[in-house]
């Protein structure tokens, strides 16, 4: 079977990330395996859209194109999706870069037909230079990173994790796009799980279909300094309780929270003893580790609990939308 043609979806929202989204853009025109396409989908930002617009303005293999629908991430890629010509769509964090060899391992995934997905590992940049002492790698899905726990190699999974994945256009054929009202917005309060949803949805529609992630494919994701801080840590796990409870509305508990039980059950309590006997062993930070993985599980389960009363009380808030046909405006 022949390579599938990849577009690459990059959604940005703020010029205070200019610098990083040019060397994410960089990163993609210098992969081994050559991107068919770059969208840069800029939400509700004239003035990022117009500037961007004018720096690529020679550029043939990107495109700049507005938001057309709500604010938020999962209605800026659903506008990449529908105007991309590939027959794989990749999604790049605006803060990340790709290894020269992320998209030929994308594309080896889908050398099996009933593949519609294929994720990739996602590693920290610290702004501080350094992982924090207390901060355990557990919970490095907190900023946006691959975490410990998840299995080595090309292994099968129920979802693949949003800023470093691709699936295949007939995923998004068969399933509908991302659900809008899930996820980011911009600066908002920090939610989720919008490719969790998507990933479950997907295989109901498509029983036989394989999710994958091949822990080859890598990005480096910048961890700003404020996010290195508990306060943000205490309030991401909160809004991942929230996120997890729309998602278990719309798909059910069972589905909704497979993986999480084995993640809570055996993962988070060996954090818990390692941490604890890296305090015994006067190692640096074992106490604070053992203690943000309590204060996580903690904090993210009030969420759930919240958010689960809320979707009882007044229902979801957010809507799968259909990915219409053609391709959208370039700038």
């Amino acid at each position: 079977m022949r390579d599938p043609d990849i577009s690459v979806v990059i959604c940005v929202y703020t010029e205070d990330r200019w610098e990083d989204i040019l060397a994410a853009v960089a990163s993609v025109r210098a992969q081994s395996r050559p991107a068919r396409e770059t969208l840069l989908v800029v939400d509700h930002n004239d003035t990022l859209r117009e500037r961007l617009a004018g720096e690529y303005k020679e550029a043939g293999d990107v495109r700049v194109l507005a938001n057309g629908g709500p604010r938020g991430l999962s209605a800026g890629r659903n506008t990449g999706i529908a105007a991309s010509r590939g027959e794989v769509i990749a999604f790049l964090d605006d803060d990340a870069v790709a290894e020269r060899d992320w998209l030929r391992h994308f594309a080896e995934g889908y050398e099996d037909p009933r593949v519609m997905a294929v994720g990739g590992r996602t590693m920290p940049i610290w702004a501080s230079g350094r992982r924090p002492a207390w901060f355990p790698e557990e919970f490095d899905w907190v900023v946006g990173c691959t975490y410990r726990g998840l299995p080595p190699g090309r292994v099968r999974v129920r979802n693949v994790l949003g800023g470093n994945a691709s699936f295949r256009r007939a995923a998004f054929e068969a399933a509908g796009g991302f659900a809008t009202g899930i996820g980011r917005d911009g600066d908002r309060r920090p939610l989720g799980c919008e490719e969790t949803e998507l990933c479950i949805r997907l295989t109901r529609a498509r029983p036989d279909a394989i999710l994958l992630i091949d822990d080859r494919a890598v990005i480096h994701h910048r961890v700003p300094g404020p996010r290195e801080q508990f306060a943000y840590f205490r309030t991401r796990t909160y809004a991942e309780g929230l996120s997890k409870a729309l998602v278990a509305r719309s798909v059910g508990a069972g589905k909704g929270l497979e993986s999480e039980r084995r993640y809570t059950t055996r993962v988070l309590p060996a954090g818990v003893v390692r941490g604890l006997r890296d305090a015994v062993l006067a190692r640096p930070g074992g106490a604070g580790r053992a203690g943000a993985i309590v204060t996580g599980v903690l904090t993210a389960a009030g969420g759930y609990v919240l958010g689960s009363v809320r979707a009882r009380r007044v229902g979801t808030a957010f809507s799968v939308v259909r990915i219409p046909d053609g391709e959208g405006d370039a700038a």
